[in-house]
């Protein structure tokens, strides 16, 4: 869409003691005396049954094993060893690779079938005549979701033994459930915020057919309403109807149906159902937030629930283009009344399906947070919060080297819908089933590539008849440099920006004309979808 205006165990062996005591060294000459037989031990009585243990109590019990546990590799693989194209794929892992995600194509480390090389960056379409070419802006790398562990064929949470799906409502999982703090008098400012916030975050479980896979959510009310990313219940757009189920911290299961999805900012808000008594997440101020500001995402990274990161903010004010991920027959299109696409965006999703590019009627762009915090395929939807544990993003995709040979996980490069946009989406979705969007009403181009042009920002092509930026005296040649105080460099800065915006809202625009910086106050109108 564009408005384009329109991303080691410890030793087991205890330690010797300091000294040997008295009593030791006497007893050592004892040991050569002869030893009188030893009564045989009166019989003991049956001792009762005891009761389940706690996973990692049972020394001799691999992980996993364990046929009872939600948690355990079920021997029969109720998600099946056939794994066509995979979404958001994670395949069973060997034993050496427990820890590394895999770059989401198909089996580790390998292509999905059918699938030829993988593609960095979206296909350009043919420049317009005003345009010249140029590499400003471009990445090197893909994007990768954030995403949904699991894959066609049922993989689904199929990491080191992971199998959430199909539990019933409101039962008890045996997985970690509580941040373990082990020397209370050494306690840092991390394991406060985790302690404050992972009871506010949960592991989201979807599947439709054979396919599914497992993201996060954060909560949002005390009756069960939760945060996620549209990519998570509609499997990468694949379905949208996925039955959803919901991990809750202390593990507790819900099922959960979904009350709207928001493709164009790539958010979504579920209920959980019969849910009382839940912890909602305390929503910080994106706004306020400084490069450099601590980070610290919470969700469930290849399915392991209440996984804690800490990283800073790498970067504010920036835009990514992604793939769409509208349900089928959603209505939702990259369709803005007359707005181009670029089709210059070095940014794309890639779930796991194989897919290699997206089209320009496949992609939207959304503001986001840059973080090094490491996030995961399975952090999405997941929380990015402050150094006070307050929401400042919903974690949403991470970059992938382009040179990235099979696997692909945390480069230190995530992103996070920043929460001031979360909150005003969520909140519509609530109240109204969906959410609304602003609409510029130009045709956008990156000023850099334009012929002429020596400054960045978004060119306008064309300001359509009627439009908001027509209506408020913006015309063609005009370059867009700022909007609502927030720097635009390219076109996709321009559309993001409008979109985090509400239909009908107020916007200011700061542009430059024949050289000179202007600003107008512009009534944004309304983005069908």
């Amino acid at each position: 869409m564009s408005d384009n205006q329109d991303e080691r165990p410890a030793d087991p062996t205890p330690a010797p003691p300091a000294h040997t005591p008295p009593a030791a060294a006497e007893a050592a000459p004892a040991a050569a005396q002869p030893v009188p037989p030893r009564p045989p031990l009166p019989a003991q009585p049956a001792q009762p049954a005891q009761p389940a243990q706690p996973y990692g109590a049972q020394p001799t019990a691999p992980y996993g094993a364990q046929p009872t546990s939600p948690y355990g590799a079920q021997p029969t693989a109720p998600y099946g060893a056939a794994r066509p194209q995979g979404y958001a794929g994670q395949p069973p892992y060997p034993a050496a690779h427990q820890t590394q995600p895999t770059l989401p194509l198909g089996a580790f480390g390998q292509p999905a079938a059918g699938a030829g090389a993988t593609a960095t960056s979206s296909a350009p379409t043919a420049a317009a005549s005003t345009t010249k070419k140029s590499g400003a802006g471009r990445v090197v790398g893909l994007l990768v979701a954030a995403a949904l562990v699991g894959g066609a064929a049922g993989i689904g949470g199929a990491y080191a033994g992971v199998s959430m799906f199909a539990q019933p409502a409101a039962s008890t999982a045996t997985s970690p459930t509580t941040v373990t703090v082990n020397d209370t008098d050494s306690v840092n400012q991390t394991t406060a915020i985790a302690a404050k916030v992972v009871p506010s975050v949960v592991t989201i479980s979807a599947s439709s057919g054979s396919s599914g896979g497992t993201g996060s959510g954060v909560v949002l009310s005390e009756d069960g309403y939760v945060l996620t990313n549209t990519h998570v219940v509609t499997l990468d757009g694949a379905t949208g109807d996925a039955k959803i189920s919901v991990t809750t911290s202390d593990g507790k299961v819900y099922d959960a149906t979904v009350v709207g999805t928001d493709p164009t900012y790539d958010l979504a808000v579920i209920k959980l159902e019969d849910a009382s008594g839940l912890t909602p997440i305390e929503f910080g101020d994106s706004s306020d937030l400084n490069v450099g500001d601590t980070t610290v995402a919470v969700g469930a990274p290849l399915g392991l629930a209440n996984t804690v990161t800490t990283g800073i903010v790498s970067a504010l004010n920036r835009s990514i283009e992604i793939a769409s991920s509208a349900a089928p027959d959603s209505g939702d299109a990259d369709e803005d009344g007359g707005q181009g696409q670029e089709g210059d965006s070095p940014f794309f999703f890639d779930f796991g399906q194989g897919q290699t590019q997206q089209s320009a009627a496949e992609t939207i762009k959304i503001a986001v947070i840059q973080t090094d915090a490491a996030i995961n395929p399975g952090n999405s939807g997941g929380a990015l919060v402050d150094n006070a544990g307050k929401l400042i993003g919903i974690n949403v995709a991470i970059a992938s080297a382009s040179d990235s040979s099979g696997q692909s996980g945390s480069i230190g490069v995530g992103f996070s819908i920043p929460s001031d946009i979360a909150k005003r989406v969520s909140d519509e979705i609530i109240e109204n089933g969906e959410a609304t969007h602003g609409l510029l009403g130009a045709n956008v181009l990156s000023a850099a590539s334009v012929e002429g042009s020596d400054i960045t920002g978004a060119y306008i092509q064309e300001a359509v008849a009627g439009g908001a930026a027509a209506e408020a005296g913006l015309t063609e040649g005009d370059i867009i440099t700022g909007f609502n105080g927030v720097p635009i460099t390219d076109s996709v800065d321009l559309t993001a920006q409008v979109r985090a915006a509400a239909a009908g809202s107020e916007a200011t625009v700061t542009y430059v004309r024949d050289g000179e910086t202007h600003t107008t106050d512009v009534t944004l109108g309304t983005l069908e979808q």
